[in-house]
């Protein structure tokens, strides 16, 4: 379905303006630009969505910012957000319904592999693969100076000390040390990767243009910290997830990279119980309430921050402090499911 879905996407890029004045009608052209709110439609000047450019990379066409919120992603993102759709599936349909296309004939199999496409799901899972486990490395360096005491061996995370960086898609390439996070499907399956490009000589993200981007397929995905059974925690950033596993450190997470993507997370059919770890802004505010309008048969509740995010409040705020905070939010059960062994750093879910 990966494959199948970032077909559609190129498809739609290839017609983007069309799709723009479909879907985000409320909108305007400004020269390679379509230029409007934000994917829901809103009259305004935040989000643009490039109308040109090549099929795969940094400025490939349908490629979307939104500059309020930092969020991004292609043209089935935006159907998929715009027409508020539950699955990765509905969005597919709907796109082959704008595009005219019919639907899909099963697959046929093929005896030779086909080669990765940069940007492609297959090439976040080589990159990934080709990383090293986070502790002792400069990754491990970043994130304790982060603040964030807990365990840092999780599958879902690698260092590579070379990553290739482009500033735009005419700039040189340049090699900076990587933080690589993996984002799964509900199956496990490797579907994308964030690399937070890092520092060389200090432990902070590097002094580079957009030190953070994602590859691969991100819609309904995320990058997981332990198995979720029947109750998990979900927010935006790494970061903001490995604070919380710090003093919560049994409790299974999920960081969806951006609020759209969390607002878009497909969950477990098993979850009873979903903690919202939002962050503190709007952007936070309706992830969390996107979530609640999609999941009627899951117990949502929010976790806020005090600050920003909860890595701030790891920084700010003692461990202690912080945990006592979360505690409040916690159903009963939950407060003593999970904060038992909270103290332990190394506890595993």
């Amino acid at each position: 379905m990966i494959s199948a879905a970032a077909d559609l996407a190129r498809r739609l890029a290839r017609d983007a303006e069309a799709v723009c004045r479909h879907y985000l009608s409320k909108g305007r052209r400004s020269g390679r630009y379509w230029i409007v709110g934000d994917v829901q439609n809103t009259p305004g000047r935040s989000l643009y969505v490039r109308l040109s450019g090549p099929d795969y990379g940094p400025g490939a066409a349908g490629h979307w910012t939104d500059a309020a919120t930092a969020e991004y992603g292609d043209l089935l993102d935006v159907i998929r957000f715009n027409r508020d759709l539950r699955s990765l599936r509905e969005a597919m349909d709907e796109a082959r319904s704008f595009l005219a296309l019919p639907r899909p004939t099963p697959p046929v199999h093929r005896n030779q592999p086909t080669p990765s496409t940069t940007g492609s799901s297959e090439a976040a899972r080589r990159l990934f693969h080709a990383g090293r486990p986070v502790p002792g490395t400069l990754a491990e360096t970043y994130l304790r100076a982060r603040g964030i005491t807990g365990r840092l061996d999780w599958p879902a995370l690698r260092f590579h000390p070379s990553v290739y960086y482009r500033t735009d898609h005419d700039a040189p390439l340049e090699l900076w040390p990587a933080l690589l996070s993996a984002v799964t499907t509900l199956d496990g399956t490797i579907s994308g990767l964030q690399r937070t490009w890092l520092d060389r000589d200090r432990p902070a993200k590097a002094l580079i243009a957009d030190p953070r981007r994602a590859m691969g397929y991100l819609l309904g995905n995320g990058v997981r910290f332990g198995t979720v059974y029947d109750i998990a925690a979900a927010g935006e950033g790494i970061e903001t997830m490995l604070a919380l596993k710090s003093v919560l450190p049994s409790l299974p997470m999920i960081a969806g990279l951006s609020a759209n993507h969390l607002a878009a997370l497909e969950l477990p059919p098993a979850l009873r119980r979903l903690y919202v770890a939002r962050d503190n802004d709007a952007a936070g505010l309706n992830a969390a309430e996107r979530l609640h309008e999609r999941h009627h048969g899951i117990d949502v509740r929010e976790l806020v921050p005090v600050h920003g995010d909860f890595n701030l409040d790891l920084c700010r705020l003692r461990a202690a402090d912080l945990r006592a905070r979360i505690a409040d939010q916690l159903v009963l059960s939950d407060q003593e499911r999970f904060l038992s062994d909270a103290r332990r750093p190394d506890a595993q879910p």
